[in-house]
């Protein structure tokens, strides 16, 4: 029997454009026109505003350099990260660089319009960016320092222009290429109207609720609270012309239910009150092959999804024994028993360091084939090693002289802590068994699991010496991928940055890894570009900076098929990513779901 959910709902009305609330009814969601999610909007939501700050609005605001999230505001394009291919949303055909990389153009589909029937226009892309500019917002500080600026060349073209350094060189056309499938395009005219009300003021500005806000994507507001979102279809969206669909999504509604927890949503997900479910579930197989429920994966096969990040464990460089000795930090790396953090903190949801050999690539086949892997295979190490870690280690003159167990340098016994955030339950078990590794080769490494808003002011402090070695994870997939990790892992120039949230959370320094960092975004020639992250690898392999502890999807992607079925699966030809049907180009799935029977 299909399932209905008695919601309190607001019912929604058209105000010059934007969404309005003007009565509370009760009312049921028809369980065959909604698609409901979990594990992704927790609180209450706080405003509805694309140029804003601090919207906590999973379903209706959430930038992703994997993909945004186009249900209700729409990007130029919609990143895949199957294929790495920037596929048109708001744009018309492909951008265009000039030779030197200075000056993109990017055409808009004559289709596209806003929810109030105007047309979506080149002013309404620079107005995007020049309020961010002038605001500060996540748009301006993250894309400023490498867009000088947008320029109109007619309604429907326009020109992004690339910032430069003091030669005239662009300072970094991959940046400028992850701005395309990241920003939200906002109309000019609502962006000036909230600018007007909120005299200009910034802070006022990136906090207004934006109750009237003007969208262009596939649905819009019709109810939150503290218990539940609800995105209603909008019937008009242009999307259903011949050059962008074809059509309307399926689900009339889009419904998050806001759980206590992850345990909470886990219940609700095998109940089928979820149909798409965003969160970690531990041996997620069991739940088809065990309890018999209508519950798929990506993949029918470990590890059941795309895996596009690499939590690692730092090494901290203000810690003279770690910085001064590579034989140290290499003999830990080897030691870790890799297979044992993915089969405990991962339920096998992860391809082995065996399967894809480590180096700075995520697992996809499309960053595995941008080095030469045979050229650093010698380098490449699958864990667990714990002979050739203790005759490295003895080689290097890192020996026990007072036989108590433990290794000294210098006299010293090295004493060392692994660190993660409490109650990351996954990060903890992958840390003890890094402290374990330590007691296998006579180092002491003991765990330390810190509350997170402790943890995020310590690591991200180019200062610290609390912490020898702790995790965060690079970024995963996007345009501007695998560069964007390689200077996480290897980029110099972060080097002391304060309050660091972009990279390099160690402080190593290398300086031809830092040329090649400033290199790769300058180099369009697929051999050199091949060289260049074939030597970065080399180097990192080398100096272990840093060690990946295990690969992971940037997104997890399940679905409940009681209800709707026909989600992206491997194989299926459709080059549809597993992205929550939401995420960049995950959104195509909205368009092919089906009800069960």
């Amino acid at each position: 029997m299909k399932k209905r959910l008695s919601l309190i709902l607001a019912a929604a009305m058209i105000l010059s454009g934007a969404a309005a609330v003007s009565a509370v009814e009760v009312v049921d969601l028809p369980r065959e026109e909604t698609l409901y999610f979990g594990g992704q909007q927790w609180g209450t939501v706080n405003t509805w505003n694309p140029i804003g700050t601090n919207q906590n609005n999973a379903m209706g605001v959430t930038n992703n350099m994997f993909g945004s999230r186009t249900l209700m505001f729409e990007t130029l394009y919609m990143y895949n990260f199957l294929d790495g291919s920037l596929v048109p949303l708001l744009a018309d055909g492909d951008y265009v660089w000039n030779d030197d990389m200075t000056e993109m153009t990017v055409k808009l589909k004559d289709a596209a319009k806003w929810c109030d029937g105007t047309d979506i226009t080149s002013a309404d892309v620079v107005r995007t960016f020049d309020i961010g500019v002038e605001i500060g917002n996540s748009l301006g500080t993250g894309f400023g320092a490498y867009i000088s600026g947008i320029e109109a060349v007619d309604d429907k073209t326009f020109v992004i222009k690339s910032a430069l350094t003091e030669d005239g060189v662009p300072v970094n056309p991959l940046k400028v290429t992850d701005f395309l499938g990241f920003a939200f395009i906002t109309q000019a005219a609502w962006i000036d109207t909230v600018a007007e009300r909120n005299n200009g003021d910034a802070t006022a500005i990136l906090n207004d609720p934006a109750e009237d806000v003007v969208w262009s994507g596939p649905y819009t507001s019709y109810f939150s609270d503290d218990q539940k979102v609800v995105l209603i279809r909008d019937d008009n969206y242009w999307g259903q012309d011949e050059s962008m669909w074809g059509s309307l999504p399926v689900p009339k509604y889009i419904a998050h239910a806001i759980y206590a927890d992850n345990a909470a949503t886990e219940v609700a997900f095998k109940a089928g009150e979820i149909d798409v479910d965003q969160q970690f579930l531990p041996n997620i197989q069991n739940t088809w092959l065990q309890e018999g429920l209508p519950i798929s994966t990506y993949m029918e096969e470990a590890p059941y999804g795309i895996c596009l990040t690499m939590p690692t464990a730092w090494y901290n460089f203000n810690n003279p024994v770690l910085a001064d000795n590579v034989a140290l930090r290499k003999a830990i790396a080897m030691a870790v028993d890799y297979d044992t953090i993915i089969a405990n903190a991962m339920t096998n949801q992860s391809p082995s360091f065996a399967e894809v050999p480590r180096s700075v690539m995520n697992p996809t086949a499309g960053e595995q084939a941008l080095y030469d892997q045979a050229a650093v295979a010698d380098l490449q190490f699958v864990g667990n090693d714990i002979d050739g870690a203790n005759a490295l280690l003895d080689e290097a003159g890192i020996v026990d002289s007072d036989g108590d167990g433990w290794r000294e340098i210098d006299g010293e016994k090295i004493s060392l802590n692994s660190v993660c955030p409490n109650g990351w339950t996954d990060w903890m078990a992958a840390m003890e068994v890094v402290a374990a590794a330590g007691k296998n080769i006579g180092i002491e490494i003991t765990t330390l699991f810190p509350e997170w808003d402790i943890y995020q002011t310590v690591f991200t402090n180019p200062n610290q010496s609390e912490y020898d070695i702790y995790m965060w994870s690079p970024d995963g997939a996007g345009p501007s991928m695998p560069w964007g990790r390689v200077r996480q892992f290897l980029d110099g120039s972060l080097v002391g940055v304060e309050n660091n949230w972009t990279g390099n959370w160690g402080q190593y320094y290398n300086e031809r890894a830092t040329e090649i960092v400033n290199q790769i975004p300058l180099t369009s020639d697929e051999e050199e570009l091949k060289a260049l992250y074939t030597e970065a690898t080399e180097i990192y392999l080398t100096d272990i900076p840093s060690f990946s502890l295990m690969y992971r999807p940037s997104v997890f992607h399940a679905v409940n098929e009681s209800v709707w079925t026909n989600y992206p699966e491997d194989g299926d030809g459709r080059n549809i990513p597993p992205a929550d049907c939401t995420d960049g180009y995950g959104i195509a799935a909205l368009y092919d779901l089906e009800l069960v029977g």
